[in-house]
């Protein structure tokens, strides 16, 4: 997949582009759904595919007190479009700039200019450009006049893809499962399991030295959508591409620190040993085992680790 930033203008790919816009925030199955529709379209036509995509989620600069927390950054957003089987993508700046202009204008320089787009593929309820005004209809006006036809598809549901009558799969949907620690749930919608990246960082050595299991600190970023506090079972991977069983622990060790600990994400690596200070970390959250508890004791805490891990091994037992 070709990736294209603004820092050059865009050249439009010969023949002409099969273009969809938005956040894909997950590239969830309802997405690939919507990228499968437009493969399928601009093959009949023989038109390259081309994401337009944005830098960050539209919403952090236009309200950023509200802004929704990310199902994934933005290379795992590259990543997971490649996967999908797009020719293109363009990243977009949005800043404040981006967000004061009119959706007649995004058009026009964005689809026509820069992509000379012939088919727009969007959610059936997609709307974008200054204060929302973009929308389905004003993209098949504009395309009559410029050249390039649109579909707009109704949003897959947990029908479609899962099997049960539910509403349509979104990035909201997901998020509120992530948040309520169901991983489960989310894993069905996203079509693999949640993961978040980051670096591994030094904590207080309280898991090697005081309770026999050495943990991994991951510094997540702020803006990242994070499981409910609990335990999980799930995968680390490391930029090496091996992977481990994991224990997680996603929380504030209250039987240390009260209410008042700082949130962590901690994770225990079976048969593991080494340093992974520095490291770019993949964590895959896979199952949730419990709540987190404060205990009596640290012997109490140790022995619900030890079940923890033998439960994370059996749950990741290979079939």
């Amino acid at each position: 997949m070709e990736i294209v930033t603004e820092s050059a203008p865009l050249a439009p790919p010969p023949g002409g582009s099969a273009v969809t816009i938005g956040a894909y925030d997950g590239v969830h199955l309802g997405h690939r759904a919507l990228l499968a529709e437009l493969r399928t379209r601009a093959g009949a036509e023989g038109l390259a595919t081309v994401v337009v995509t944005f830098d960050r989620h539209p919403a952090a600069v236009v309200r950023p007190e509200s802004a929704p927390l990310l199902l994934c950054d933005l290379d795992q957003r590259l990543e997971l479009l490649a996967s999908a089987g797009v020719d293109r993508t363009v990243v977009v700046r949005f800043d404040e700039e981006r967000a004061n202009e009119t959706a007649e204008e995004f058009v026009t320089r964005e689809l026509v200019d820069g992509l000379d787009a012939r088919l727009v593929v969007v959610g059936e309820d997609f709307h974008f450009g200054h204060g929302r005004k973009g929308n389905v209809a004003l993209l098949t006006e504009m395309g009559s006049v410029a050249g390039f036809a649109v579909d707009g598809v109704a949003l897959a549901s947990a029908d479609d893809v899962a099997g049960d009558a539910s509403p349509p799969v979104s990035s909201t949907r997901v998020r509120t499962l992530v948040a309520a620690g169901d991983v489960e749930g989310a894993a069905v919608l996203l079509g693999r399991p949640h993961q978040v990246r980051a670096p591994v960082v030094t904590g207080d050595r309280r898991g090697g030295a005081e309770l026999g299991f050495p943990t991994a600190n991951l510094a997540v970023p702020p803006e990242i959508c994070l499981p409910a506090p609990g335990i999980y079972a799930g995968w680390y991977e490391r930029p090496d591409g091996s992977r481990y069983r994991t224990a997680i622990s996603v929380g504030r060790r209250p039987t240390f620190y009260g209410a008042d600990g700082a949130l962590l994400v901690e994770a225990y690596l079976l048969d593991f040993s080494g340093d992974l200070y520095g490291e770019a970390a993949r964590l895959s959250f896979v199952h949730r085992l419990r709540d987190e508890l404060a205990f009596p004791s640290v012997d109490a805490l140790v022995a619900q680790m030890g079940r923890d891990v033998d439960r994370t091994r059996t749950l990741l037992a290979a079939p």
